[in-house]
């Protein structure tokens, strides 16, 4: 598996995938490859098609791990193995469509002022004002906080799909930095690991959002990607369009960020009903 693997890495490499794409493709190869307990090369489009479903019936795992597991299996066997008969004819699973669960600003404010900690606090703040993805929250740098007068932005680095962004910084936030720097005096990374040699892991991030949901009472759901989907939502009832909306969250397409006008509540609950547009005559 290792030459596999090397090969498969590289390739991805080349196409200009993220780090953690491709840890994930590499991931989901070596699953399959335990499953048999054989290089994955040596399987066919029927025993590919036998662990896609070993993944959805015995491991109950969601239709959206299926399908990135697919994805990286199609990939090793049409871009690494060249051998794209067969392995195609193996459909995407369709994801069920469902709103996410979006946080009140009331719970917001509930929700960070449940804390355990002034980090965890600043963590979760910093998600929400910034509208960022966990991944992005961990990776941040003291360089990336941009604080002159004429600027007041945060730098995001290799975001999804390898895009460099800009996106808010509050004086707000900009204040809550500056108080937990002065308390915990982070070197590089602005959120470390109690190593201090690396950014904060991702599992540390969601648990301290776990920790804070359910010390503040709010309904089980999600995880801190609920404070993403807090801020692109509540900017929109505030009235910011969507193109500036898909800039600061990242998004290839408008489309992605379409979907947050189902969810901007004040812009479903202040909308005239087309009975009250009647003539009673």
């Amino acid at each position: 598996m290792s030459d596999l693997r090397q090969r498969m890495d590289q390739a991805m490499v080349l196409r200009g995938f993220s780090k953690r794409t491709r840890e994930c493709y590499l991931r989901c190869v070596a699953g399959l490859a335990r499953h048999y307990h054989c290089p994955p090369d040596r399987l066919d489009a029927a025993q590919i098609q036998a662990y896609l479903l070993y993944l959805i019936e015995e491991r109950k795992l969601a239709y959206a791990s299926v399908n990135q597991a697919n994805c990286a299996i199609r990939f090793l066997f049409a871009r690494v193995l060249g051998r794209e008969s067969g392995v195609f004819e193996i459909p995407m699973a369709k994801v069920p469509k469902r709103l996410p669960q979006i946080l009140t600003r009331e719970e917001v404010v509930r929700l960070l002022a449940a804390a355990r900690n002034e980090r965890a606090r600043t963590v979760l703040t910093t998600a929400y004002a910034a509208g960022l993805r966990v991944s992005e929250l961990c990776a941040l740098e003291l360089s990336d906080i941009e604080s002159a007068s004429d600027r007041m932005c945060l730098k995001v680095r290799q975001a999804k799909g390898g895009k460099d962004r800009y996106t808010l910084l509050s004086p707000r936030l900009l204040e809550v930095l500056r108080h937990y720097w002065r308390l915990y005096r982070p070197g590089r990374w602005l959120f470390p690991n109690s190593a201090g040699d690396g950014p904060m892991g991702v599992e540390t991030a969601q648990r301290m959002y776990w920790a804070a949901r359910d010390a503040a009472g709010i309904a089980p759901g999600g995880g801190i990607h609920s404070l993403r989907h807090a801020f692109a939502t509540h900017l929109l009832e505030a009235g910011v369009d969507l193109p500036t909306l898909q800039r600061l969250l990242g998004h290839g397409h408008v489309t992605t960020t379409m979907r947050y006008l189902h969810l901007a509540r004040s812009r479903l609950t202040g909308t005239t009903s087309p009975l009250e547009l009647l003539d009673p005559r």
